[in-house]
C-alpha cells in the first residue's frame, strides 16, 4: 500500500514509459519468464524422477504449469500447490515431496549467495544501496553458518529423523546435486545478461556488476508476502539501484516487469491447468492408473 499510494508518482509513470523501446522491453521480459519457468520446470522434474519417484516428466510440467496460475497471487500459494500436486502424483510421504522439491531451492540460493558476495567487492558502493546487498549477504552467510552448527550438534540428523527424511543422507548425495549447481550458475548469468538487456530496452541501463549484486537481493526480499510480488520489487528495484536513473522510471520498470509476469503467470496456468486438473482427478479416482510408474515404496526403492 505505502509502494502504490505514497512512494510512485502515478502522473510520471507514463513519461518515463514513452521514453522505452516497449515492444523490445516486452520481448525480453518473456523470454525471462520462459526461461525461469523452463529452468525450474526441468530441474525440479529431474530431482523427482531421480529422487523420489519416475513419474512422466510431462506430468511434473502439467502440475508445475498449473501452479503457475497461483503464482499470479502469491509465490508461496504456488509452490505449495505444487507440492500438493506432486504429492498427489508421486504417491510419497508429503515431507519427502516438500524435501526433494525444495532442494533446487538450497542450489539457487548458494549460488545467488556467492554470486553477490563475489559481484560485491566490485560494486560501485556510490551508486546503490550497498548497505543493503552486505546485510542480505551477511544473512545468507549467517544462515549456512546455522545450519553447520545445527549440523554439527546433531539437530539437523534428529529433526530428519524426526521427519521420517533419514533416507535423504543415504539417497541424496554433494555430488548428486553439483550438475544442479552448475545449472543454476548458468541461469545466473543469463538471468544477469537478461535484466540488463531489458533494463537498457527500458531506458535506464543498469552496470552488470550492480545487477549481479543487486539481484539476489531482489530474491531474498521477493520471499515476503505479497500479491504478485507487486509492491516488494518495486520499492528493491528503486532503493538498491537509486543511482541507476531517476526514481519514477526506475518503479516504472518494476512495475510494468510485474504487470508482464502476472499476464504469464495467468497464460501458463491456464495453458496446463486443465491438463493437471485432469491427471489428478484421475489420481483420484483411479488411484492404481499411477502405480505402474511409481517405485513400490520409497524405501524399498534405495534397496540395491
Amino acid at each position: 500500500m505505502y509502494v502504490f499510494g505514497f512512494a510512485i508518482d502515478w502522473q510520471s509513470i507514463p513519461e518515463a514509459t514513452e521514453r522505452a523501446n516497449m515492444p523490445l522491453f516486452i520481448a525480453i521480459t518473456v523470454l525471462d519468464k520462459i526461461l525461469f519457468f523452463l529452468v525450474w520446470c526441468l530441474v525440479q522434474a529431474s530431482m523427482i524422477r531421480r529422487f523420489l519417484a519416475p513419474v512422466p516428466r510431462r506430468e511434473i510440467i502439467a502440475v508445475k504449469g498449473g501452479a503457475e496460475l497461483a503464482r499470479a497471487l502469491n509465490n508461496s500459494v504456488s509452490d505449495a500447490a505444487f507440492f500438493l500436486g506432486i504429492w498427489r502424483l508421486c504417491g510419497v510421504p508429503l515431507q519427502s515431496v516438500v524435501a526433494v522439491t525444495t532442494l533446487p531451492f538450497v542450489a539457487h540460493f548458494l549460488v545467488l549467495l556467492l554470486q553477490g558476495t563475489l559481484a560485491l567487492a566490485f560494486v560501485p558502493t556510490d551508486l546503490v544501496q550497498s548497505g543493503v546487498m552486505g546485510s542480505a549477504v551477511a544473512f545468507g552467510w549467517m544462515l549456512v553458518a546455522i545450519f553447520a552448527i545445527a549440523r554439527s550438534l546433531g539437530a539437523v540428523d534428529r529433526l530428519t529423523t524426526f521427519l521420517r527424511l533419514d533416507w535423504l543422507e543415504d539417497r541424496v548425495k554433494l555430488r548428486d546435486l553439483m550438475p544442479y549447481f552448475w545449472v543454476f550458475a548458468a541461469f545466473a548469468v543469463a538471468d544477469i545478461f537478461i535484466q540488463g538487456a531489458a533494463t537498457r530496452a527500458f531506458g535506464n541501463p543498469i552496470d552488470w556488476i550492480a545487477l549481479s549484486a543487486g539481484i539476489p537481493v531482489l530474491y531474498l526480499l521477493m520471499l515476503l508476502p505479497s500479491f504478485g510480488n507487486f509492491g516488494t520489487r518495486e520499492i528493491v528495484w528503486a532503493n538498491v539501484f537509486h543511482g541507476y536513473g531517476d526514481e519514477p522510471t526506475l518503479y516504472a520498470f518494476a512495475l510494468w516487469t510485474n504487470v508482464i509476469f502476472l499476464v504469464m503467470h495467468v497464460l501458463i496456468g491456464v495453458l496446463f491447468l486443465k491438463r493437471a486438473l485432469t491427471l489428478l482427478s484421475d489420481l483420484r479416482k483411479h488411484p492404481q492408473s499411477a502405480e505402474s510408474v511409481r517405485r513400490p515404496i520409497l524405501r524399498d526403492a534405495l534397496d540395491p
